[in-house]
């Protein structure tokens, strides 16, 4: 059992940092969920934003020392995704469907959050939270820094946590 600020998870989740042969299982992970990250349901608008989504770059970024990647699994299932870049910048935080509610995406934010003070973050990280994940940002303590924007086919939210 793993504990989770008062709730009990029903399954450990194995936490490690991501590495190049990573890239397709987190590119097929994200991509599962894109009807939640983009306007159109069917990403329609969004091409620019799912290429970046592709194994591809996602290899290139887990390549360069800018992104710091974690992932979560489930026995020997990715269950979701955690990357800051330039040690400030909340770039990705995905957790697969079935494991939504399940305090996946916490505890990836813990280890994230941590590596980057680790490393010299002075308690300060932004985010472009989807409009779907807002409410878990903020019950992390992130606060919107401005309006509900729209570009490339998503909508997001800048946010912002000083700890």
């Amino acid at each position: 059992m793993c504990w989770l600020k008062g709730r009990t998870l029903s399954r450990e989740f194995d936490i490690r940092p991501g590495v190049a042969g990573d890239a397709s299982a987190i590119s097929a992970l994200i991509l599962s969920l894109q009807p939640y990250l983009t306007i159109e349901a069917d990403g329609s608008g969004a091409e620019e934003f799912l290429v970046s989504l592709s194994s591809d770059i996602i290899r290139r970024n887990l390549k360069d020392e800018a992104y710091r990647y974690q992932l979560a699994f489930d026995g020997g299932v990715l269950a979701g995704v955690a990357a800051v870049r330039d040690n400030t910048h909340l770039f990705s935080l995905y957790v697969g469907s079935p494991w939504h509610g399940q305090g996946v995406g916490r505890r990836l934010w813990e280890v994230v959050r941590d590596d980057a003070l680790a490393r010299g973050n002075p308690g300060s990280f932004t985010v472009n939270s989807s409009t779907f994940a807002e409410g878990m940002y903020r019950h992390l303590g992130f606060a919107a820094t401005g309006p509900v924007a729209e570009m490339h086919g998503i909508r997001f939210i800048p946010m912002r946590l000083e700890l």
